[in-house]
């Protein structure tokens, strides 16, 4: 595991505060991030595997491992609803 990254529990991502902006920037690392995400979202429906998020929030890194259930556009969908936005995570695995 990157030691970098605080283990957070996923109920405890609905009180975080994400900046809007972009976290990766470089295009083949977004489309990598994109097709991680699709994977994230068949291993959880079809298999109800769990998997690890590394993202950032407004102060710090951390890392969720747990269940996607939805996609949208802008956000990661976890049980009970709470949402990681897509611009602010950087790695799946």
């Amino acid at each position: 595991m990157d030691t970098q990254f605080q283990i957070i529990e996923k109920e405890n991502i609905a009180d975080l505060k994400f900046p809007h902006s972009e976290i990766l920037n470089d295009d083949k690392a977004i489309d990598q991030r994109t097709t991680e995400l699709k994977r994230a979202l068949s291993l959880g429906n079809l298999e109800h595997s769990k998997i690890q998020i590394y993202f950032e929030d407004e102060f710090s890194k951390k890392m969720v491992e747990t269940t996607v259930w939805a996609l949208t556009d802008e956000s990661v969908v976890l049980k009970k609803g709470v949402g990681i936005p897509i611009n602010r995570i950087v790695k799946i695995t």
